[in-house]
């Protein structure tokens, strides 16, 4: 009878100490999603509110003319954008000139086979403005020209980008929050499970004069490790993908590759922001969990 009470007691303990890992490891991966969804979320939200910044101080346009332009008549029409009061600089920019860019990309037999007449591209000329705030005027008047097809309108870009900045962050912030709240419950979880699997223990030091504070000590800790270890693999993988997802934008948006936040400047922010949160997470978490069984579940199991 003896060894069967004993071998129910290993199993058991056995159990709750495989409950009490599973429920740490789940806490991890919850964990770790919200800190890298609320990193991402912040990362995007940042590089969004610099490319806006620079493209308020950037007061260089691009005015395409039409296709069927000539070379003569698109030097011509340089001369009345030239003209106008706002402009500071007018450079013109030949099509010859703009499908040498894309050379690497089209290969050297498609790039051959679109020279001359067969070039799809149109001329263009780079304006320098002297005054932004004369920005709409400038642009309506070059709009007005004879032969002007399209303009590079970098304030209809700053406009979607800050759509696009209040669209994350206001979706992060949601995603957050019920994140949050899942992560918080099974941090509480586990530190109830583990606090469960040692009632016992908890007993003996209650019954020596320890105090509620002193028998929280330990769990507080335990789920801060877990918030610790959360934010540390969460920061590292946001670090490791950085630059292979700012170098694939940059790649698809040239202006994206020299505005957005380099990561040297942002991975030390990173690590420690983030075991930071997880810390606290886990310590607000493991508090609470704790609390709570204090005052009800553990005395009504230990007898308090």
């Amino acid at each position: 009878m003896k060894f069967s009470s004993s071998s129910y007691l290993v199993k058991e303990g056995l159990k709750n100490i495989w409950n009490n890992r599973m429920m740490s490891l789940a806490s991890i991966i919850v964990l770790v999603s919200c800190l890298i969804i609320t990193g991402a979320a912040s990362l995007l939200s940042l590089n969004v509110s610099k490319l806006i910044a620079g493209i308020g101080d950037d007061n260089q346009i691009n005015v395409y003319l039409d296709y069927n332009l000539s070379d003569i008549d698109s030097i011509k029409l340089g001369s009345t954008i030239s003209k106008i009061k706002n402009v500071d600089e007018c450079i013109f920019y030949s099509k010859d000139e703009g499908i040498k860019e894309f050379k690497d990309k089209l290969g050297n037999d498609l790039y051959q086979s679109m020279q001359g007449d067969e070039n799809p591209l149109g001329n263009v000329y780079k304006v320098r403005l002297k005054d932004l705030s004369d920005y709409k005027h400038t642009i309506d008047q070059i709009k007005n020209i004879d032969g002007v097809m399209s303009i590079s309108d970098r304030a209809a870009i700053a406009r979607t980008l800050t759509k696009l900045n209040y669209f994350v962050t206001l979706v992060g912030f949601w995603v957050v929050l019920i994140l949050g709240v899942v992560t918080l419950f099974i941090i509480s979880n586990t530190i109830k499970m583990t606090m469960y699997s040692r009632r016992f223990e908890i007993s003996i030091m209650k019954s020596v004069g320890a105090t509620n504070a002193f028998v929280r000590i330990p769990f507080i800790i335990e789920a801060m490790s877990i918030g610790l270890i959360a934010g540390l693999i969460s920061s590292i993988s946001l670090i490791c993908i950085y630059n292979p997802v700012r170098e694939t934008a940059g790649n698809m948006i040239s202006m994206i590759g020299t505005s957005t936040i380099p990561l040297e400047d942002i991975w030390l922010q990173i690590l420690l922001l983030f075991s930071g949160s997880g810390i606290l997470i886990g310590a607000i978490g493991g508090f609470i969990s704790i609390t709570k069984y204090l005052r009800k579940e553990g005395g009504e199991i230990l007898g308090w």
